[in-house]
């Protein structure tokens, strides 16, 4: 496979650095970031298997609930 060198402004240089993963080459960073537009269900699922987020998913629907709960009776007192 062949390169290519281009040239970047600082500022897309550290967007793209904060992107790149520490196993990552720049190149690998570039064509993850690009080829995700391609499959919209790349990467769908991906954090069921993170250990907190069962945990802080079921406390985000807890809490919209709650609060939905809430906003209805302050709606049907103001009736």
């Amino acid at each position: 496979m062949g390169t290519k060198n281009i040239t970047i402004t600082t500022e897309a240089y550290q967007n793209l650095k904060a992107h790149k993963r520490d196993d990552e080459s720049f190149t690998d960073t570039i064509l993850r970031l690009t080829e995700a537009d391609k499959d919209v269900m790349k990467g769908f699922g991906m954090l069921a298997e993170d250990d907190g987020f069962p945990d802080s998913s079921e406390r985000t629907r807890v809490n919209l609930d709650e609060a939905f709960d809430e906003r209805g009776e302050r709606r049907d007192r103001s009736l």
